[in-house]
């Protein structure tokens, strides 16, 4: 959708920069409990005694199991948004999702203080909350999507560029944790208390959005200024041309048939003033015009971009961060050990990915239309046996091909930048594939593939992790 000519001004880009931030907190639960993978594991590994004797270490597999919590409750509360968004109003499934996720974090910032001597009772006790933060994220990442459909491209692309700042954001607030050198209990309490914060700022923001015109003018497009606008462009002497989506008309305010007659339209004695047989266009003809698509026929015209967003991130997580995480330096022993992941890993994977991200705001190649687009998506399969060629840990079957740090970090160069492109292309291409008024629900029906890709890749990490 491009910018109308009759909307307000966005000054001062006001509402990019408050989707910007939207997107920047949809993300932060999913980052956050992410890039905490060592606190966690720490606290798991924990040695425990049992009658004086030391009880063996379990494998919890981590890394594996938070990443499968994390998308299948997004895959279902996603899939229950997209068909069930209309009966709850949007302001109360966008701020309670956002209120219960501070509530959810505030919980775990709690637990960096409380002891829990089982390990299974902590291990339970996260992965619950993480399914609930991811739960109510779900609701709210397709709640949004759907709302920034409304808006001119940009907007999209805007906010799925704060989406991939997101990731970083988290990095960098654990990189200064490490550094800090404190005690792990108060930076692990540092760590949570910075997405309490970013959610509040996600809420203040969002709540500043019904009194800003620009948005309000996308926004009220989806009611009855739809219909009025259009019976207002009639009565004025427009009309819909055939195959043309866009009401337009002549000088005379008739569609061209040779003597500017009407060759469909019924003649009524009442507007036919010269007899010459033209007549406007009836309103009972947009009727059809003026009603949404059914969630099947808005598929129809979006497949290509749903099949692109979850191929994309089908391959992303099926390595990322379950097999990526337990890659190793060459240099063991050495204090960059405590910073290679953070930096290699999480640090080179968020920036590319926003980099990615917001590079669609200027460059939008291929074009929606091109079969070049899903074949460059579906090349990206490449980057599985790349990645497990790395120097993982405790790997058994495949050999070490790329052992040096700097291979790792170049690898998870281009699988990043290429991640964070192709996923903001496809967001940004299916909205623009529909009518205005059906752009909420190619959003939401965007939002749900988003998340089936990320389940799928989250399952699939369960298999490749042993091949290794």
């Amino acid at each position: 959708m491009k910018t109308r000519k009759d909307a307000p001004v966005d000054r001062g880009f006001l509402v990019g920069v408050i989707f910007f931030i939207l997107g920047l907190g949809t993300l932060l639960p999913w980052n956050f409990f992410m890039t905490a993978t060592m606190y966690f594991q720490d606290r798991l590994n924990t040695t425990e005694w049992s009658n004086g004797t030391v009880r063996s270490r379990k494998e919890y597999y981590f890394n594996n199991w938070m990443t499968l919590l994390s998308q299948l409750p997004l895959l279902v509360f996603t899939l229950l948004n997209s068909f069930m968004y209309h009966s709850i109003p949007e302001k109360v499934r966008i701020t309670g999702s956002l209120i219960l996720i501070f509530l959810l974090f505030v919980l775990t910032a709690v637990l960096v203080k409380i002891p829990v001597g089982n390990m299974d009772r902590f291990f339970s006790v996260t992965m619950a909350t993480i399914w609930f933060i991811n739960s109510f994220g779900a609701v709210l990442q397709g709640s949004l999507f759907g709302l920034v459909g409304l808006l001119p491209q940009k907007y999209s692309a805007v906010f799925m560029s704060g989406q991939g700042l997101a990731g970083t954001f988290a990095t960098l607030a654990m990189l200064l944790s490490i550094y800090s050198e404190a005690g792990k209990e108060a930076a692990a309490l540092g760590y949570f208390i910075t997405p309490c914060v970013g959610t509040l700022l996600t809420l203040l923001s969002y709540l500043i959005l019904p009194h800003l015109d620009f948005a309000q003018f996308y926004f009220n497009k989806r009611t009855t200024n739809y219909e009025v606008e259009t019976n207002h462009e009639l009565l004025s002497g427009k009309t819909i041309a055939p195959g043309n989506d866009k009401l337009n008309g002549d000088a005379n305010g008739f569609l061209p048939n040779g003597n500017g007659a009407l060759p469909h339209a019924d003649t009524d004695p009442e507007t036919d003033t010269d007899g010459s047989g033209q007549a406007f266009l009836s309103l009972e003809s947009t009727d059809t015009r003026d009603k949404k698509l059914s969630v099947k026929q808005v598929f129809q015209k979006i497949w290509v971009m749903a099949f692109c967003v979850t191929f994309v991130f089908v391959v992303t997580l099926s390595v990322f961060p379950a097999i990526t995480v337990d890659v190793t330096t060459l240099y063991a022993g050495t204090k960059w050990e405590v910073y290679f992941i953070p930096v290699c890993c999480f640090l080179v994977f968020n920036i590319m990915d926003w980099i990615g991200r917001t590079v669609t705001t200027v460059v939008q190649w291929p074009r929606k239309e091109s079969r070049l687009f899903p074949a460059l998506v579906v090349a990206r399969v490449i980057f599985i046996p790349l990645v497990m060629l790395c120097n993982v840990r405790n790997h058994y079957f495949l050999p070490v091909l790329f052992p040096h740090d700097a291979a790792f970090a170049f690898i998870m160069l281009l699988f990043s930048l290429s991640s964070g492109y192709f996923v903001c292309l496809s967001m940004s291409y299916a909205p623009q594939l529909v009518e205005p008024k059906d752009a909420e629900t190619a959003g939401a029906l965007m939002m749900f593939f988003l998340a089936l890709g990320l389940s799928l890749g989250a399952a699939l990490s369960f298999p490749l992790r042993v091949l290794v």
